[in-house]
């Protein structure tokens, strides 16, 4: 029998897009011979290079969508840390400029480090090389679920080729490590020092499905209930076609319901939730606190159980082959400069030359990033006021210290722990929702005004 289907029996298709496999990855459907079956051949038909003539044919308003997205533009990721180096914001990751080795400037150094060592993980990309992190591209990064690089295994053990809603295993792969997402299933990475690691000192294959070993602590209540990212990030949210779902919008809804998931019959609210399709009682807020304090103080200041505390995070662009002094930041959740390391501190080979990737379009360039942290913790949750005058959980995110040396390990071009404008904390919601507790209060009091200065201003 000629035809794709004839080499690639283990592919298993969705009944929605049961189609000839060169309707979308074209080549020669009427040959068994490899070489005239791949003349032409699309290998990745829903990267963005080809999804507006593959995927586009059927989806146009989606796709549409989609590419306005801060999920496909990240313009949002990228310009937190341009803006925060007093850089020009951007439209689209793909205007980030591209510079020449090494750099010279401080927009240079801030540009190399995004291309090479920040963007990992978006829809151009395949994602870093850990079994639980590569996704495909464009479309299929999202709508494909792979593992360890392939697409996974179905229940008849063929290839899942499916395009079907997404879930949490697809969001994991981008929101893993110390970003929101991963702390919904209670994951903290643990420090790249390896004292403060488990194992403690192994050189013996470990797996680390996300790069680093986890700490595993409390999940989200809503986790916990069987709840899934998307039960509240729909597909218009993810598009930037309506807002943020709020929590008051499941918990004390002022009009129609926020989601289309939700019901309301009399006083009573319900969700059905994507995973089991399942209605489950949504409860009401009733305490006290949640009146007095609506307009002063976010949910998250006394319902997060932690938050992600890493400060400061240490980057450092190198362009020495000595990786000696990296022994015990030897995992660094970057496939690349692991691979860098190991090979260079233990091999008794030829000593590889620092250099990694363009995550844009793939080049590989001299000098390796490197990171490390000053502290990596989950307590101390940062409570503060926000310049809209609502307390808040922040987060040092952007409390960045770049650096960078030649070959000789000497500081170049001034590069010595360059900071940005601020001290880098932002406002976030971190997903580790639980009870308040009973001593809510001493997370946000002090930072309300005084009874007496409160009647003072009053008058």
């Amino acid at each position: 029998m000629p035809g794709c289907q004839a080499c690639h029996s283990e592919i298993q298709l969705d009944s929605a897009h049961d189609l000839a496999c060169t309707d979308c990855h074209q080549g020669n459907n009427a040959t068994n011979d490899q070489g005239l079956a791949h003349q032409g051949m699309i290998s990745q038909a829903a990267s963005p290079a080809n999804m507006q003539a593959t995927c586009g044919t059927c989806h146009p308003e989606q796709l549409q969508r989609c590419g306005q997205s801060g999920h496909f533009s990240m313009r949002n990721a990228v310009n937190l840390v341009r803006e925060h180096f007093s850089l020009s914001p951007l439209n689209n990751l793909t205007e980030i400029p591209e510079n020449e080795q090494p750099p010279q400037t401080k927009e240079e150094l801030v540009n190399d480090l995004l291309r090479r060592q920040c963007l990992r993980c978006h829809v151009y990309s395949t994602g870093d090389n850990y079994p639980y992190v590569r996704h495909g591209t464009g479309c299929a990064a999202c709508h494909l679920q792979y593992t360890e690089g392939k697409l996974t295994s179905s229940g008849e053990g063929k290839e899942n080729h499916a395009f079907l809603r997404p879930n949490d295993r697809q969001c994991l792969s981008c929101h893993y490590g110390n970003h929101v997402g991963m702390d919904f299933y209670g994951g903290h990475e643990q420090d790249h020092d390896w004292s403060y690691r488990t194992p403690f000192a192994t050189r013996a294959p470990f797996l680390r499905p996300y790069g680093i070993e986890l700490h595993n602590l409390a999940p989200d209540i809503h986790q916990q209930r069987g709840m899934t990212c998307l039960d509240c990030h729909n597909g218009t949210e993810l598009a930037g076609e309506s807002p943020s779902v709020q929590c008051v919008d499941c918990h004390a809804p002022d009009g129609p319901p926020a989601l289309a998931s939700l019901r309301t019959e009399g006083e009573k609210i319900f969700l059905t939730l994507q995973n089991d399709k399942k209605e489950r009682l949504v409860p009401r807020l009733q305490h006290p606190a949640h009146a007095k304090y609506k307009d002063q103080v976010t949910c998250q200041v006394c319902h997060a159980q932690w938050t992600f505390h890493d400060r400061a995070t240490h980057l450092l662009l190198s362009y020495s082959d000595d990786a000696d002094a990296w022994e015990r930041l030897a995992v660094q959740s970057n496939a690349e400069v692991e691979r860098f390391v190991e090979h260079n501190m233990y091999s008794e080979e030829d000593l590889l030359a620092p250099s990694l990737p363009d995550q844009l379009n793939g080049q590989r360039k001299a000098g390796i990033w490197y990171t490390g942290f000053s502290t990596r913790r989950w307590e101390n949750i940062l409570i503060r006021k926000d310049t809209d005058g609502i307390i808040k959980v922040f987060r040092p995110i952007l409390d960045l210290q770049l650096s960078a040396v030649d070959e000789d390990d000497e500081v170049l071009a001034d590069f010595d722990n360059l900071t940005g404008k601020d001290e880098g904390l932002l406002p976030y919601t971190p997903h580790t929702t639980g009870p308040a507790g009973l001593f809510y209060q001493h997370r946000f009091l002090h930072l309300l005004p005084s009874p007496d200065a409160e009647r003072a201003n009053n008058q």
